[in-house]
């Protein structure tokens, strides 16, 4: 089965990260504005995902929260990303469901799998992810995929951290992200089959009903 690897940038960045969370807990602002730095574009990019225009205010309130509550947090740079993009997706959540929208029900792991073949199909569908392009489309994904892809991909999150912001098991969410990526491969036309669309009937945007 292949894997999701998390971005090389995200991984560099982790050390430094968790060294200026270290030093913004002691009180030193300077360090909560890098370690807001290198969070802030994947946070943003997984919160645009999900609520789509909204997703500046509500970061903003996340981070608001993040602030209030850092002295709260043990971990790591790696840590540091999960944490922000739990208190990120409440926040999101909570946006949803102050417009009466109701994200759709994830997925389970009886959900059957069928992956890519050459793993350079995923590699290609990734690098086209930071478009605004490739982020309209990753909303019309279904929620559980939309998110896995999201938070993997553009937070940079690994697959056990992925699983707890959701709270879901790391089966389910291997299987919602492989899904996610293959259908995306195929509409970004990275795998040379594109088509004008993928209507399997999961193109519906983050919070409409089935």
């Amino acid at each position: 089965m292949g894997q999701v690897r998390q971005p090389r940038r995200v991984q560099a960045y982790d050390g430094e990260l968790g060294a200026a969370v270290a030093r913004a807990q002691d009180g030193d602002e300077a360090a909560f504005a890098v370690a807001y730095r290198i969070v802030q574009p994947g946070l943003l990019g997984y919160l645009h995902g999900i609520v789509g225009d909204d997703a500046e205010d509500v970061a903003s309130d996340a981070w608001l929260e993040i602030a209030r509550d850092l002295g709260r947090f043990k971990g790591d740079g790696a840590g540091f990303r999960g944490w922000t993009a739990t208190i990120a997706r409440h926040r999101a959540l909570d946006h949803l469901r102050r417009q009466r929208v109701r994200p759709r029900a994830g997925g389970t792991e009886q959900d059957v799998l069928d992956l890519p073949a050459p793993y350079s199909t995923h590699e290609q569908a990734l690098e086209s992810l930071s478009t605004e392009r490739a982020l309209e489309l990753v909303r019309a994904l279904p929620r559980d995929q939309a998110e896995a892809v999201l938070l993997r991909v553009v937070v940079g999150l690994d697959g056990p951290a992925t699983a707890r912001v959701l709270g879901k098991r790391p089966g389910a969410v291997r299987t919602a992200a492989h899904r996610g990526l293959k259908r995306l491969a195929r509409q970004l036309g990275a795998d040379g089959e594109a088509e004008a669309g993928v209507t399997d009937g999961g193109s519906r945007a983050l919070g409409e009903s089935t």
